[in-house]
């Protein structure tokens, strides 16, 4: 019988396990620092209802989705009802709109699921990712003081990754809509339409965005598009220097002070949940690309690598369920795509493989003591020391190789001289060195050593 090629599509991450300790790690980070914020964790099917997960949204997003047919589906040439979702928003609002009697409000959730999406197979583009969210949802109103504990939590969860300095970057679509109503661009549709293309000011180029704007689509006039792109390129260094630099906008439409009254004080309260004035700053070229953010807008960045990009990102949006229910549920929420983000920063040599989550691997040195070494194995796991015994034999070199290909650290060996003298042998395969501690003093010190080793990375 032929041998069917082993192979996975393109677009998905699949990792050998020390990389998945890694990985498992990342989301084990983020979501202890969800959950010290007050956020509740929430989960929600892989696959929805068509019409559900498509209600707002079509073109270029349903080219994406994954539907999902039965074989009669199939057989009978129906419209597939089923589709995999492709982001946690919608299914949020969905979830929201169907439990809204059964939650408490402000609904506080975070969710870490992977998502779905057709994407283009290239190099860091993922067609089956992880996000990891949180939002905060209103019922009828939502304090513009959880647009400035978000960010909180964002310095919170990558000051433990510790993945480098990073810039947790602001702005307002109000203060920008209203900008541009200042300079005659009224219309929200050529609103929406400027605020996607100045959102491409760091990737493209002020040139490229310069004329786009005076080209024919927009026909902005030459003298309107450079305000526009003095306006997006405005950058803060400290919470005053934000402060002065919005008062510098100087008066504007109604549109523009809410704007800019929100913005000044999120960002005074930002400094009040006690994130340093180092770690967030003013952007005025924030925008977002999807059309649902009405206010406060975030984006974070590596100081050190710009080009990684966004690695965390989004807003405040006013009616999140307005497509589901009549009640209105404005909120804010933030999104970490972690499979692309983990991929970057590995690509970048900034995380690397994890030790094992096997603590120690006892050898067999002889088959007939093997109750023995059962014995000992359940006293370290007794003790909270994750352990795995050699269950087969075989050479003791093996052995010790089998450890180290597998990220164990420490290897115990229990043969005949350890057994007589009472003791057993202790092996560091990193520092590779070893050492006698008696039987009775083995879960301390091997406590001792963990800690050590755990400190020192």
């Amino acid at each position: 019988m032929a041998l069917t090629q082993a192979r996975t599509m393109p677009g998905v991450l699949e990792l050998l396990p020390l990389d998945q300790i890694a990985f498992q790690r990342m989301l084990d980070v983020i979501r202890r620092n969800y959950e010290r914020f007050g956020f509740l964790p929430v989960e929600t099917p892989v696959i929805e209802y068509s019409d559900v997960l498509l209600t707002k949204t079509g073109g270029e997003t349903e080219r994406q989705v994954y539907f999902v047919q039965s074989t009669g589906s199939l057989e009978q040439g129906e419209k597939p009802e089923l589709a995999l979702r492709f982001d946690l928003t919608v299914p949020l609002a969905r979830y929201v709109a169907e439990h809204e009697h059964d939650l408490s409000f402000p609904f506080r959730r975070y969710q870490m699921q992977r998502v779905y999406r057709g994407e283009r197979a290239q190099r860091g583009r993922f067609r089956e990712f992880y996000q990891c969210d949180i939002d905060v949802i209103g019922k009828d109103s939502l304090s513009i003081r959880y647009d400035a504990e978000l960010p909180a939590v964002i310095y919170s969860v990558f000051r433990e990754l510790n993945i480098g300095a990073f810039t947790i970057q602001l702005n307002n679509r109000k203060l920008m809509r209203g900008y541009f109503e200042s300079l005659g661009v009224t219309d929200p549709e050529q609103q929406t339409l400027v605020l996607r293309e100045v959102d491409k000011l760091d990737k493209r180029g002020a040139d490229y965005v310069r004329e786009t704007l005076t080209g024919e689509a927009f026909g902005l006039s030459a003298a309107s598009a450079q305000k526009i792109l003095d306006f997006v390129q405005v950058r803060s260094t400290s919470l005053q220097d934000a402060y002065a630099k919005l008062d510098a906008l100087g008066a504007g439409p109604e549109t523009m002070e809410q704007g800019r009254a929100e913005l000044k004080e999120v960002l005074g309260l930002i400094h009040a949940f006690g994130v340093p004035e180092t770690h967030y700053a003013l952007n005025l070229s924030i925008a977002r690309g999807l059309d649902y953010y009405t206010g406060t807008v975030y984006e974070t960045t590596l100081n050190d690598h710009p080009q990684i990009g966004s690695i965390c990102s989004g807003g405040r949006y006013e009616n999140l369920a307005g497509q589901y229910t009549k009640s209105h549920l404005p909120g804010v929420g933030i999104s970490i795509g972690l499979t692309r983000l983990y991929w970057q920063l590995r690509e970048a040599g900034l995380v690397g493989t994890a030790r094992s989550t096997v603590d120690v691997l006892i050898t067999q040195m002889d088959p007939g003591q093997l109750p023995a070494y059962l014995a000992l194995a359940g006293e370290l796991r007794a003790a909270g020391i994750a352990t795995e015994v050699v269950l087969e034999g075989g050479k003791l070199g093996k052995q010790f190789k089998y450890a180290d290909r597998a990220g164990i650290r420490f290897v115990v060996v229990l043969g005949e001289d350890e057994l007589a003298k009472g003791v057993v042998t202790v092996k560091d395969l990193r520092r590779e060195d070893q050492f006698e501690v008696a039987r009775g003093e083995l879960i301390k010190t091997l406590r001792v050593e963990l800690a050590q080793a755990e400190v020192g990375g």
